[in-house]
């Protein structure tokens, strides 16, 4: 999996900052953003966040490639509606015979099982090759392709988006690839505007399970 954060809005805390002053104030726009100091800026933003008031951080977006994941993870990622995909396309782009595929350390772990996996994958990969060298068209040869099937993407998603993204995918119990994409994510983020993604992460670390379920996360916690 390889993850690079390819922009992000300029001072996206500021931004966000502003915008949450200019909703109680009559003061102009431009002394609102000259008078702000760092001290404002971070308590404005934490009262945002602890109050729950974040249509302002819909102001400050961040855009991410996504290299390496699977077909799987993809359909799990446009489950986040308010997000901007662009998505490799398998109609278009043929896979070569380098073709990565995601394997899951369960079945890695298991040497006859894992086995088995590549035969298959293998399997496919030459199926799809022949259907190709046979003239059937790259929008129909794809149909043979698994879920393991790697593919790029780029993603944009504002503040608010984001942190809904992390509290659901960072949970414990989020299937583990797009939980280990979703840390990393969160990670890049984080350096880049700590302000803005203060107690993001997994609802247990602050409040109880939304799973209704206890892991060790929530159990840390509780001791």
């Amino acid at each position: 999996m390889k993850i690079r954060l390819l922009r992000f809005t300029k001072n996206p805390e500021k931004i966000c900052a502003i915008a949450a002053r200019l909703c109680y104030s009559n003061i102009d726009v431009n002394k609102i953003s000259k008078n702000l100091t760092k001290s404002e800026i971070k308590n404005l933003l934490n009262k945002v966040i602890i109050s729950g008031h974040n249509s302002v951080l819909e102001h400050a977006s961040f855009t991410f490639s996504i290299e390496n994941v699977s077909r799987a993870l993809l359909t799990q990622l446009t489950r986040h509606r308010i997000a901007s995909f662009s998505v490799q396309s398998q109609r278009y782009v043929k896979f070569k015979t380098d073709t990565i595929f995601i394997v899951p350390k369960t079945i890695k772990n298991s040497v006859k099982l894992y086995k088995k996996y590549k035969n298959l994958l293998t399997d496919i990969l030459k199926i799809y090759n022949q259907l190709l060298d046979a003239g059937i068209p790259v929008e129909d040869s794809r149909y043979v392709l698994p879920n393991a099937s790697t593919v790029k993407i780029i993603i944009t998603m504002n503040v608010r988006e984001l942190r809904h993204f992390f509290l659901i995918r960072t949970c414990n119990k989020a299937q583990w690839e797009i939980r280990n994409m979703a840390n990393r994510m969160l990670h890049l983020v984080t350096k880049k505007a700590p302000l803005l993604f203060f107690k993001s992460g997994p609802n247990c670390l602050e409040n109880e399970c939304h799973e209704m379920s206890s892991c060790d996360k929530s159990k840390n916690k509780k001791r």
